[in-house]
């Protein structure tokens, strides 16, 4: 059965400062933030023992040195590579941004710094760089001391708002609305102002979808019906799939003041 956190502290925290000189000299544990500072060139970085507390609790007490190894070695490798990261990438709080993606499931979610958007969707902030970025773990996040990224998403805005907007043939009667920016991976996030590209768009709303991570598609639906629907998702599935940067096979029915709906032709 797991040991609350509370009885384990005292005992887990003088393992740590035993251990941390053989471990990873130089570095200390701070016990009023129970944090360990790890130093690696000019850098210091603390990293909470939460973790470490939370597998000895959950261990019988002999196993207890061997688990707080393991956690040292661990903490001490990820901020070696969190100040890699530093080192290569200068003020990673510029390269941040949102990239919108079809709704993970919860254990994809975990690790990262996701957000919902929408019933379809989720936001995920990701670091980007051609060579060392990806998407920003809560780890990641934690050892490079990123925190409230609000910021993130109005950037994300600024980065696509020179999208080209333009008309293409659909059928022979409809149109398709076309935004996009080549070569862009955010393009998605634009998908809460569509408003602002259909303007004309009555009651029934409009189709939307967001093939690729540089195109959304939209069209206007006429009062009377759907009658570009089959066609309008059979671009969106083709777009997709031939794409090296997919988003969302999916079509979506987009009203004002409404929810959101994903549509089957």
């Amino acid at each position: 059965m797991d040991m609350p956190i509370i009885e384990v502290s005292g005992r887990v925290h003088a393992l740590i400062e035993d251990l941390l000189p053989a471990v990873f000299p130089g570095a200390t544990f701070d016990a009023p933030t129970a944090r360990v500072i790890f130093p690696v060139g000019r850098y210091r970085r603390g990293v909470s023992t939460w973790v470490a507390l939370e597998r000895c609790a959950r261990q019988p007490a002999g196993r207890w040195p061997r688990l707080v190894e393991d956690w040292i070695r661990e903490a001490g490798d990820l901020v070696v590579l969190s100040v890699a990261d530093i080192e290569l990438l200068g003020d990673v709080r510029e390269l941040l941004r949102l990239r919108i993606v079809p709704k993970l499931s919860d254990a994809e979610r975990g690790p990262l710094m996701a957000v919902p958007a929408g019933p379809f969707f989720d936001g995920v902030i990701v670091i980007d760089h051609p060579e060392y970025g990806g998407p920003l773990t809560r780890v990641r996040a934690n050892l490079l001391g990123l925190r409230r990224l609000g910021y993130v998403v109005s950037r994300t805005h600024e980065e696509v708002a020179d999208v080209d907007v333009r008309d293409q043939p659909l059928t022979l009667r409809e149109s398709v609305r076309v935004v996009s920016k080549p070569g862009s991976r955010y393009v998605p996030v634009l998908f809460t102002e569509i408003a602002r590209f259909v303007p004309e768009a009555g009651a029934a709303g409009a189709l939307f979808s967001v093939p690729t991570h540089s195109t959304m598609l939209l069209h206007s639906l006429p009062p009377s019906g759907r009658d570009a629907l089959s066609a309008f998702a059979d671009v969106t599935e083709e777009m997709h799939a031939s794409s090296e940067d997919p988003c969302a096979p999916t079509t979506f029915l987009w009203r004002r003041d409404a929810p959101m709906e994903r549509l089957r032709p």
